[in-house]
């Protein structure tokens, strides 16, 4: 019998690889066009958020010099900086009586604000040293156990929000306000100032200037006459609701004796006391009317007999309500914060110094973004892998100023956070390139998925513990190293979700071809 011959096999054709029990067989690969690859939502989301973020920087020429939308912070565009101290304290106490007796004892014996902070502790928003309170609580049978200079968080946001609303209420551009607090604690010890453009004195006077304030009552018509200024307003309370049991917010504030007696007689002159309806009471501040109403039916009838001096301006029900009662907390103290503060620290940086600064922070990103690709280069050889692994970390680069143009000033710090965000980026790019290169190219797709996959779950642990590495430098307001950990955080999280994937897709594509 004569031997069955099999099909011939042709010359110089390698014998097809065996096929390996539940494997696909190999496909051929056929190259990725430029048009597939840009249909890709991967790459088509790279191309859109780089596109978005060109528009955000809006890079232009005015005045015959290249400038952009970004905010640079005081390092690289000269200005000053004022950090000052809270002349308060958060008192720890111990006392057998009623604790809201020990506050309002408390209150009429230091002549100031004192605050229940609940936990055993209460604010005193005067300076007193620990000596003083001591012995005062001492008198009142209670015990100081802890003593810490400084506001509460609450207090500390009043500041702040004062600050800000100066600042803004004058046309300062590129201002920062930040709380500082020492790491472990909850008292805010420090605020500061940061004013970009302007110099030392001026910025002096933004922080230390005090609004005009005026309350005026309305007589006949649209006539109004003045009633007293924010001088004899001898105290602002918080935000809080009318009653417990209703959702009407507002804002309590105290005038003087004097203040109480010129109330009551301009209400009484003009008619409001009768008929309240008719006669709206206007607070202005710096010839801006911050808020105007009726005066209530009870706080008229009252007026009749005598003076009043604690008074509550309401402003509705509601989130809306409660952002207008924090507003009107700001102008009633006019510009004057509810603490006192002292300068501890003040410092500026030139406008020249601020421009070298600069310049020295853009020829340093050039030479990191050159070094990088030439020991890219050296190490692959390839300038089909160069390319698209340096466009895609300056893309990231790009997508991360047009983010933080909205978020974050750029300072000495958060150009260190670019430099390293360009440097963490290439390193991951890298894994990338090694962990889906296959003796020169692309592996089948099924293997180049696996390799892929693994590489980008390598590149997600490290990306988690850069983010918590630089979270406690966010929470303990360090303000000098806070842009420093946002930017980077940022950087880090755009790779992960849109320059690492889009590559992953590109690299792909290229080394298929």
């Amino acid at each position: 019998m004569s031997k069955k011959k099999g099909p011939a096999k042709k010359r110089g054709q390698a014998p097809p690889r065996p096929e390996k029990p539940g494997e696909a067989p190999p496909r051929p690969e056929k190259p990725v066009t430029w048009g597939e690859l840009l249909r890709d939502w991967r790459v088509a989301l790279l191309v859109v958020l780089v596109f978005l973020s060109v528009i955000a920087i809006y890079p232009h020429v005015e005045n015959g010099k290249l400038t952009t939308a970004l905010q640079f912070g005081l390092d690289l565009q000269g200005g000053s900086w004022i950090q000052m101290g809270f002349g308060a304290e958060v008192v720890g106490y111990e006392t057998s009586g009623n604790a809201d007796e020990l506050v309002l004892a408390l209150q009429d014996r230091l002549d100031t604000q004192v605050s229940n902070l609940g936990d055993g502790t209460i604010e005193i928003q005067k300076y007193y040293s620990q000596e003083d309170l001591s012995r005062v609580f001492a008198e009142l049978n209670a015990t100081v156990t802890t003593y810490q200079e400084g506001v509460s968080r609450n207090t500390a946001d009043t500041v702040k929000r004062i600050l800000e609303e100066k600042i803004n209420s004058l046309g300062t551009r590129d201002a920062r306000v930040n709380l500082l607090t020492p790491v472990g604690s909850r008292v805010v010890r420090y605020v500061r100032v940061e004013l970009a453009g302007v110099n030392m004195q001026t910025a002096r006077e933004i922080v230390t200037r005090q609004g005009k304030f005026e309350i005026r009552i309305q007589t006949t018509a649209n006539e109004t006459e003045h009633v007293l200024f924010g001088d004899v307003i001898t105290s602002v309370g918080v935000p809080t609701k009318e009653s417990p049991g209703k959702e009407i917010w507002g804002v309590s504030f105290t005038l003087s004796e004097a203040g109480g007696t010129a109330f009551q007689e301009a209400c009484i002159r003009s008619g409001a006391v009768t008929d309240p309806a008719n006669h709206y009471l206007s607070m202005i501040l710096d010839n801006r009317t911050v808020y105007s109403a009726p005066l209530s039916p009870d706080l008229a009838k009252s007026l009749l007999t005598q003076p009043t001096r604690k008074l509550y301006a309401t402003t509705g029900e509601g989130t809306t309500a409660l952002n207008q009662a924090q507003q009107l907390e700001i102008h009633l103290r006019a510009g004057a914060l509810p603490v006192e503060v002292k300068v501890v620290g003040s410092g500026s940086v030139s406008a020249p110094l601020g421009e070298r600064y600069m310049w020295a922070c853009i020829v340093a990103g050039l030479l990191a973004i050159l070094t990088v690709g030439l020991v890219i280069y050296y190490r692959y050889r390839e300038p089909l892998i160069v390319l698209p692994m340096m466009g895609t970390n300056i893309a990231e680069v790009v997508i991360l100023l047009g983010v933080a143009r909205f978020i974050q000033q750029l300072d000495l710090a958060s150009i260190a956070g670019l430099i390293a965000v360009l440097g963490t980026g290439i390193d991951q790019l890298v894994m990338i390139t090694d962990e889906v290169l296959h003796e020169g190219r692309v592996p089948s797709p099924s293997l180049y998925m696996k390799r892929l996959a693994r590489a980008v779950a390598i590149i997600v642990v490290a990306a988690g513990t850069v983010v918590i590495a630089m979270l406690p430098l966010i929470l303990m307001d360090l303000s000098t190293l806070k842009g420093f950990a946002l930017i980077t955080i940022i950087g880090v999280l755009i790779g992960v979700m849109v320059t690492r994937p889009a590559y992953g897709r590109i690299i792909m594509a290229i080394l298929s071809r």
